[in-house]
Parts: structure tokens; C-alpha cells; sequence
């Protein structure tokens, strides 16, 4: 399966299947990518034996192979800088191509080191994980962290190519598949209902990775946000809504600290629980939808902030909700919900408001 993303800046394919990553010549050839020289990133924690197969499978270019240990403690400038010295050591040229193969940090990092090293080198992206694989892969989003949040340090750089492969999703713990789920989750909240009642029915198969089940959810979800990229690349409108429970789940991962205690994927399901009911608390989702919303993440044990923060955390994370990059004024713009599917832009408020709205969740 495949499927065409077309913006103003470039069209690229995100090809679906199962052990395609081993294609990986036959993918670059189908898709003019002839490089002399490659680097591949890929993360440590790939099984071993499929990093040695990929790399006997790919052309015998003037290939390098970098493994990092990826993680949100590792997803800053000094990563990138390493990433850039090898590549200037190496007198990589325009026409030559980084390949990440990782998960959303991983693609995060280096198609970020790839769009600004002389310019912008070319970009392949083999997302393995369930969370790159159906959002962070696609859309041309990059960056880094630094002290004042999530992200702060980006470009926008559309891939040249991405190879969606669910053999990687086999060596996966349920956490992580739970971390992809949440996105997942997210694409049908803004975008498809009846998606919504398809995951709803299909959770256990799709994190039990029943192929038929994880094949058509991977490929529908990729759809909701290649149709959300296409109208608007560059996040002036619609694109927005990706961002829906991620003003409190950036928060909330950056006030903890990026530790292992909350990964970014449960802090999104916990940050779709915030923005659900907040979207409720200012008279926009009807009490029946929350209700479905609450009991689904219930069913996923995601429905109690209590369960990680305390009262002396409020403080710290509305601090980081105020540096969002989506702000543009001293209060916190949030994407809420009118009805499933229908998602509202651009509403702003209060630090005071949204601490007692905080308060009302945590501080009992």
C-alpha cells in the first residue's frame, strides 16, 4: 500500500507493508534516490538482527551507521551537532541522504540535523514505532527540546520518502504501543467519529498487534493526517488540530522532567483527558461525548491525573503551557472539541482560569 503526500514544498510517498524496510533499495531506485553517500541513524534499541539484515540489504554506498540511545534526554542541540560533524567530516553534499530509522525522537532529531546542515540534505524516514509510524513521520515537522520546553527548536523539512514496516512494532512493550495508540486516538477525536467507534471496538486487537486489525488502523490514521498536512503544511489553520490535548500533555511531560515516570504518548492520552473536559467545563462537548471519551481512556487507565501529579506540580505546569510556541499572547491557546470530530480553534485563556480548571483534577 502506499499513500501520496502533496504540499507546496514537495510531494513524497509513505509506503505500508510488512518487512519493506528491506526494499529499501528497490524503494530509493522507485523513487530516484541515488545517492553516493548515506548515513543511517537508527536506534539502538531495534533488534539487532534486523539492523544487520537492513544494512546488507542497502546499496554498498559510502554508507555510515550511527546508533544513539534515542530519548528525550538525548533530544537537543548537542545530539544534533554530533550528527552534523560526522556529516562535515564526511563532506556529505546536497545530493546525499540521511536515513532515520527510530521512532519520533529519532525523526525528530535527524530530519531537524538534515534540513540545516548546508542548506538541507535529503531526508528518508523509517519510522519504527507505532507513534512515529501514524503521526510524527509525516507532515515534515522537526526539532528539539530545550529549557523552555518541548520542541522549541525546529524546522519544517517534508521527507523525501517514508517506509511505514510493522515488523518493528513486534519488539515493542504494550507501553509503547499504548504511546502510538494515544495519537491514534487523537487523529479520530478530531477528525472521523466513526473512526472513533472503530478503535473504541479494536483497542485490545491493535495493541495485541492483530496484522489485519494494525494494517487498516496504521493506514487510516495516516490518511487523517496526510489530508490534515496537504490543506495546511505550515500550521496557519486546520493543522492546528493536531495539537489537540498536546498544549497539556507538553506540559506535562516537561514539568516532570522527560522522565521514564510519564513518556510522551500517555502524556497525550492525558492531555486529550484535560482538553476533553475542559471543552466541557466552557459549555462546547455535550456530556454524553465526554462520557465515551472518559470511558475509553478509563478502559486504558489513563483517566486520573492524580495518578501523576500533585498540587505543588499546577505551578510548573502552566509555567510551561504559557511558553507554548503556539501562544501568541500572555494567555494559553488550546484546540477544544464542540462535538467528536468537530474540533474549535484558537481559544485563549487565562493562567488563572486554567489553574483553577488544573486544581479541580489534581488538588482533591
Amino acid at each position: 500500500m502506499k499513500l501520496l503526500v502533496k504540499t507546496k514544498d514537495k510531494t513524497y510517498p509513505i509506503y505500508f507493508g510488512e518487512n519493506n524496510c528491506f526494499k529499501i533499495n528497490k524503494i530509493l531506485k522507485r523513487n530516484n534516490i541515488n545517492p553516493n553517500k548515506l548515513m543511517v541513524i537508527y536506534d539502538k534499541n531495534i533488534p539487532k538482527k534486523i539492523i544487520s539484515k537492513f544494512k546488507n540489504r542497502i546499496k554498498k554506498n559510502e554508507n555510515i551507521f550511527l546508533g544513539v540511545k534515542f530519548n528525550e534526554k538525548v533530544k537537543n542541540l548537542n545530539t544534533v551537532k554530533k550528527i552534523l560533524n560526522i556529516l562535515g567530516k564526511n563532506n556529505f553534499s546536497r545530493n546525499d541522504y540521511v536515513i532515520s530509522m527510530g521512532g519520533g525522537i529519532a525523526g525528530d532529531i535527524c530530519a531537524f540535523a538534515a534540513s540545516i546542515y548546508k542548506r538541507g540534505l535529503k531526508f528518508v524516514n523509517i519510522p519504527t514505532t507505532l507513534l512515529s509510524q501514524v503521526d510524527s513521520s509525516i507532515g515534515g515537522k522537526t526539532g528539539v527540546n530545550n529549557f523552555l520546553g518541548k520542541n522549541m527548536i525546529g524546522t519544517f523539512c517534508q521527507p523525501d520518502a517514508v517506509v511505514v514496516d510493522i515488523i518493528f512494532l513486534n519488539s515493542l512493550p504494550k507501553r509503547e504501543m499504548i504511546c502510538g495508540y494515544a495519537e491514534i486516538l487523537k487523529h479520530s477525536l478530531i477528525s472521523d467519529k466513526k473512526f472513533f467507534v472503530f478503535l473504541k471496538n479494536n483497542f485490545k486487537s491493535i495493541l495485541n498487534l492483530k496484522k489485519k486489525i494494525i494494517k487498516k488502523t496504521i493506514f487510516s490514521s495516516c490518511k487523517i493526517k496526510r489530508t490534515i498536512v496537504e490543506k495546511d503544511e505550515r500550521e496557519s489553520s486546520l493543522r492546528k488540530t493536531l495539537n489537540y490535548g498536546h498544549t497539556f500533555a507538553h506540559a506535562f511531560e516537561s514539568s516532570l522532567g522527560y522522565t521514564n515516570r510519564l513518556n510522551h504518548g500517555e502524556a497525550v492520552l492525558l492531555g486529550i483527558l484535560a482538553a476533553s473536559k475542559f471543552s466541557n467545563k466552557e459549555n462546547l462537548l455535550p456530556k454524553d461525548e465526554l462520557r465515551l471519551i472518559e470511558n475509553h481512556l478509563g478502559e486504558l487507565k489513563y483517566n486520573n491525573l492524580k495518578l501523576f501529579f500533585k498540587k505543588k506540580n499546577i505551578k510548573k505546569i502552566l509555567d510551561f503551557m504559557i511558553k507554548d510556541k503556539k501562544n501568541n499572547s500572555k494567555n494559553i491557546n488550546l484546540i477544544l472539541l464542540k462535538r467528536i470530530a468537530k474540533p474549535v480553534l484558537n481559544n485563549t485563556y487565562s493562567k488563572i482560569k486554567l489553574k483553577k480548571f488544573l486544581s479541580s483534577l489534581i488538588d482533591k
